[in-house]
């Protein structure tokens, strides 16, 4: 591993316990309220409309810009001429002579040109270059602004906000000879519309009928807009809209959607309807706007039924609605979850003869997914490949983000080569979704597989791929693989995240290599990443595998400092912390505390509070604890391990209850599946439920945790158990060593070398490997079943080894031994007797499987 390690700034003596308070630091903002006033507004007809709008404002003048030499237009985007004065007069100074810029094309460009000019910095915003040009072709003959150029100026000052300065040209034209129209009215009306000023915008409209300047559907379409959003009463924007029908001027789709979104601002859902029919009578084809506007006027009224009546009107009448509408309509009842009126729409759509789309699917499916319903997920995704409506990346980004959500990491995988052979081009969400299901279910031949794929395609991965490849790796215990991949993120400049360094600490975390956490952790601090709750987890976590308690305790307490708030997996690994150094009073308190915060302890908690009972000899504790977690109404899960580990599912037919939860942890991803079943093991073992723990330790390598746990060629046999707890290390080695005397017996051929991994990273190369806590443990309990048969070699201190010859010699004595002969098993794995209680309100028999409830005897030690 590249990485040196370096110290954390710990003290040595031991703190006590810092509870951080979460509810620190409210931040308070304050409230400012707008006074609404109210006005009226007289019309042509001479009515005055009363209209509640809010203050008036302006918007405050842009700061000077004063323009980038270095903003060149494009290249072959206007003529020779127009792109030279545009560069010319971007690279001018702020007091440089716009005078000397134009002249060397006098009389060469037309006023065309000079709109050209004016359209490219108003895309620009650069309002300041625009007026000073402006101001200076007003005092030329040769270049005298037209009307066009006019309305121009007037659109770019008021789109910011300069409205004295809008104003001001616009009524200057006159007086430069040049006579206003339509265009030039509706700029300026826009102008103050957009602006609030919508007061402004219908007097500017009475005074352009005035001066027998008709208005045109843009006008009103404009006065309409700026009514609606400035807050004039429905009765006014009706009155408005009979105006321009009065006048011979039709409405079109922008008139009716402008009415139908001031509709849903106002919660009119009468209102909407009859501008909805008004606009089907009419002619006017909807479009999404107009849809968004129903669905969201009906949305906040709790009637988005009504919409599909609508719909079912325009079927009725032979006006078909096309794909959009429905899409809108499915979209709304998604972000609801009613998945049943959801698919009420898709079949309406279906039985109107609309043909489905990608997006049609992808709302559905993305809807089936969030509510667990996979299999459902699985049949429309087959629906639309039999329908012929091709995926596209969304459809399958959709896809792999609910599988990889739903523990179906395989499946993800699968997703990926379809989409490959459908020549549908992954985009980077498609990456980062499919490293992220990979990270998390530890499949990293795959992400490894992917990436490789990225760098064939020449597309730069984001911190987030690289951050699932890190976890990928990390899952399957392949440190220097990992590091690999970090130090690869940072030669190609993709900077490390927050969740980058928590993988990686996480990673390092699960195997207790806490010297390899301080080096990640002084990389950190060089790269400016501040620390988050999750990194303070790893720590804990990290030191605890490590046999450091006190240092993890510290790490607790450097929370506060570091002002992040504990969470529910901090008390957990506190616990833990607790827990494995064997002190019960404390994991006792720390138990409460969680209880305390309204959180219902995990099956892990549980688990660990057991063990550390059973090993310390409480067994009236472990008792009671074991029937509030077996009787827990608040939690299946609890209930079926809590009565597994009493045997009540221990037949084939009821084991598949304890499968089904195992499968529904493993959907959250190797992580918690480790955590978990190290605790459950744990639990079992203290508590003489061996045969048990074998069992469930199969069943976790069946859903790949602990991958690296046993390897098997023809030269050497391995069991590794520097990531597990005592528990599940002595499951681990008894079934490593039972295989092997089972071998043994039956004649076959023995490893020339049989191993056990104990300790992993730089503490390998050190005499104090020996000292870790796991170590220790799985050292004396080879001892006590095979003598002295393996030992520390003198290359690693992190693993034992012994010999093909004297693993031999020592199976050998134990087959020929009086009790030796008579078992078939090296070390014995069964599960202690049990004595009966009953559950709260409930009885169970073993046998009937219905009225008695067993519980562990003192004897189960």
């Amino acid at each position: 591993m590249t990485l040196s390690p370096s110290s954390l700034p710990f003290s040595s003596n031991f703190s006590p316990l810092f509870k951080p308070n979460p509810n620190r630091f409210l931040s308070l903002f304050p409230i400012k309220t707008t006074i609404l006033s109210v006005s009226q507004v007289t019309l042509p007809s001479g009515e005055r409309r009363s209209y509640t709008g809010a203050a008036k404002f302006r918007s405050k003048p842009k700061e000077l810009v004063l323009g980038n030499p270095s903003v060149t237009v494009e290249k072959g985007k206007y003529s020779y001429d127009v792109e030279t004065l545009i560069n010319k007069l971007s690279s001018l100074p702020p007091r440089g002579s716009i005078a000397r810029c134009l002249d060397t094309f006098k009389n060469k460009l037309s006023l065309n040109d000079f709109a050209l000019v004016f359209k490219e910095f108003a895309a620009r915003g650069d309002w300041q270059r625009s007026l000073r040009l402006f101001k200076y072709m007003q005092r030329q003959i040769w270049c005298k602004p037209n009307e066009h150029i006019y309305t121009i100026m007037i659109s770019l000052l008021g789109r910011e906000g300069l409205l004295d300065k809008c104003r001001e040209i616009f009524e200057e034209m006159p007086s430069q000879g040049v006579s206003r129209s339509v265009f030039s009215y509706t700029a300026v009306v826009n102008a103050y519309g957009r602006n609030g000023e919508y007061n402004t915008s219908l007097e500017l409209l009475d005074r352009m009928k005035r001066e027998k300047i008709s208005p045109s559907i843009l006008t009103y379409n404009t006065v309409i807009n700026a009514c609606a959003r400035g807050g004039l009463d429905w009765e006014g924007l009706l009155g408005l809209f009979a105006e321009m029908r009065h006048e011979g001027i039709q409405p079109d789709i922008v008139t009716y959607n402008t009415l139908l979104s001031a509709c849903a601002n106002r919660g009119l859902g009468d209102e909407a309807e009859m501008v909805f029919r008004t606009m089907n009578e009419g002619g006017i084809v909807p479009d999404l706007t107009t849809y968004n506007c129903l669905v969201d006027t009906f949305g906040k009224l709790g009637k988005l039924e009504k919409v599909s009546d609508l719909l079912r009107k325009m079927e009725a009448t032979g006006n078909l609605p096309d794909i959009t509408s429905y899409n809108v309509l499915l979209d709304a009842y998604a972000s609801l979850g009613s998945i049943e009126e959801a698919v009420d729409v898709f079949k309406q759509m279906q039985e109107a003869g609309c043909a489905a789309n990608a997006g049609t699917y992808s709302i559905l499916l993305n809807l089936y997914g969030q509510h667990g319903r996979y299999d459902e997920v699985r049949e429309l995704f087959l629906e639309m490949k039999v329908s012929n409506t091709d995926p596209d990346a969304d459809t399958y980004n959709i896809l792999i983000e609910v599988f990889g959500e739903g523990g179906y990491f395989k499946e993800v995988v699968t997703l990926f080569h379809d989409m490959v052979e459908e020549n549908v081009e992954p985009n980077m969400q498609t990456y980062e979704g499919l490293i992220y299901a990979c990270g998390k279910g530890g499949l990293h031949d795959d992400a490894k597989m992917m990436l490789r794929h990225m760098t064939e395609k020449n597309i730069l991965p984001s911190p987030k791929v690289y951050t699932g490849v890190i976890e990928a790796f990390g899952q399957a215990a392949l440190y220097e693989e990992s590091v690999v991949i970090f130090n690869t993120m940072k030669e190609v400049g993709s900077e490390p995240t927050i969740e980058t360094y928590n993988s990686l600490l996480y990673m390092l975390a699960r195997g207790g290599l806490y010297k390899e956490s301080e080096a990640i952790l002084l990389k950190m601090k060089e790269s400016g990443v501040n620390r988050n709750t999750d990194l303070f987890n790893a720590l804990i976590e990290g030191f605890r595998q490590g046999g450091k308690f006190e240092e993890a305790i510290k790490a607790y307490v450097d929370m506060e400092k570091s002002k992040c708030d504990p969470d529910e997996r901090t008390l957990e690994a506190v616990l833990s912390v607790y827990c494995v150094a064997g002190l019960v009073d404390e994991s006792e308190e720390q138990f409460e505390e969680i209880k305390a915060s309204g959180i219902l302890p995990s099956v892990m908690c549980y688990c660990m509070m057991l063990a550390v009972y059973a090993r310390n000899d409480r067994w009236g504790e472990a008792y009671e604890l074991l029937d509030e977690m077996s009787s827990n109404k608040l939690s299946n899960i609890h209930q079926v391990i809590g009565q597994m580990i009493m045997g009540y599912f221990d037949d084939d037919s009821n084991w598949q209850m304890v499968e089904y939860v195992f499968d529904k942890l493993n959907s959250e991803g190797c992580g918690l599946g480790m955590r978990f079943y190290n605790t459950l093991l744990e639990a079992l073992w203290w508590l003489g439920q061996k045969e048990r723990a074998k069992r469930v330790l199969l069943e976790a390598t069946k859903r790949k945790i602990f991958p690296e746990i046993f390897r098997k060629n023809k030269l050497v046999w391995s069991v590794d158990v520097h990531r597990m707890w005592e528990g599940s290390a002595y499951t681990a080695i008894s079934i490593w060593l039972n295989d092997m005397y089972g071998m043994f017996k039956n004649g076959e051929n023995l490893p020339q070398l049989a191993t056990a991994v104990l300790v992993r990273g730089m503490i390998e190369q050190s005499s104090t490997a020996e000292e870790y806590p796991i170590a220790k443990a799985a050292n004396s309990f080879i001892e006590e079943n095979l003598s002295s048969t393996f030992s520390f070699p003198a290359w690693n201190k992190g693993r034992i080894v012994c010999q093909r010859l004297h693993l031999r010699r020592t199976l050998s004595s134990v087959e020929t031994s009086e009790e030796g002969a008579k078992r078939d098993q090296l070390i014995i794995l069964n599960n202690s007797p049990l004595r009966t209680t009953t559950f709260k309100g409930d009885s169970f028999d073993p046998k009937t499987r219905k009225s008695t409830r067993t519980e562990l005897a003192p004897s189960a030690a």
